[in-house]
C-alpha cells in the first residue's frame, strides 16, 4: 500500500481529511474514532510500528493526543490525532493494538491526567503515586511546593 492509497481509505473510512505531504500522513478524528483509527492503521494500512504517543494542552481548546505509527514496509508513517476538548480527559488505549503505547500512555496520564480507557496499568510512570497535580498541564501552578524527590 502506498501513502496516497493510505490517505483514500482514511478519508473514505473516516469521512475527514487526510493532509500531510509526500509519505507523511497527518489525520484528526473525533475522541470516539480514536481506537477505530488506530486499528485501521494496524490492520488495513499495515502500520505494526508505533513510533510515539503524547499530548498537548491547548489550554481554553483542551487536550490533544497525538500518536505517530508507522508501516516500515511501503515506507510511510501517519500522525493521528484527536482533540478532547475543554474538560475532557478521556480517550481509549491503544495498548490492545500496540504493546508499546503502554509506557508512553502512562507518561501522558502522569503529566497531562489523560485517561486511557482499557488500559492494563494506568498508573503514575515519573512521578510518586502522591503527586498532586499534572506538571505539564497549562494549569499547573508551577510555584506549588513539593517536598524533595528522591
Amino acid at each position: 500500500m502506498t501513502a496516497a492509497e493510505a490517505r483514500a481509505l482514511i478519508e473514505q473510512r473516516f469521512g475527514v481529511a487526510a493532509g500531510g505531504d509526500g509519505a507523511a500522513i497527518v489525520v484528526t478524528v473525533p475522541p470516539e474514532q480514536w481506537l477505530a483509527l488506530g486499528r485501521a492503521a494496524r490492520e488495513a494500512l499495515g502500520c505494526v510500528y508505533f513510533n510515539f504517543c503524547s499530548a498537548v494542552d491547548w489550554k481554553e481548546e483542551g487536550l490533544e493526543v497525538v500518536a505517530r505509527v508507522e508501516n516500515l514496509d511501503a515506507g510511510f508513517s501517519l500522525t493521528m490525532k484527536t482533540r478532547l476538548g475543554p474538560g475532557v480527559t478521556t480517550v481509549a488505549s491503544l495498548t490492545s493494538l500496540w504493546r508499546g503505547a503502554d509506557w508512553m500512555e502512562r507518561e501522558a496520564y502522569d503529566m497531562f491526567g489523560i485517561r486511557y480507557e482499557g488500559h492494563p496499568d494506568l498508573r503514575r510512570i515519573l512521578l510518586p503515586q502522591d503527586w498532586e497535580g499534572h506538571p505539564l498541564l497549562k494549569a499547573y501552578a508551577v510555584d506549588t511546593p513539593h517536598p524533595p524527590y528522591r
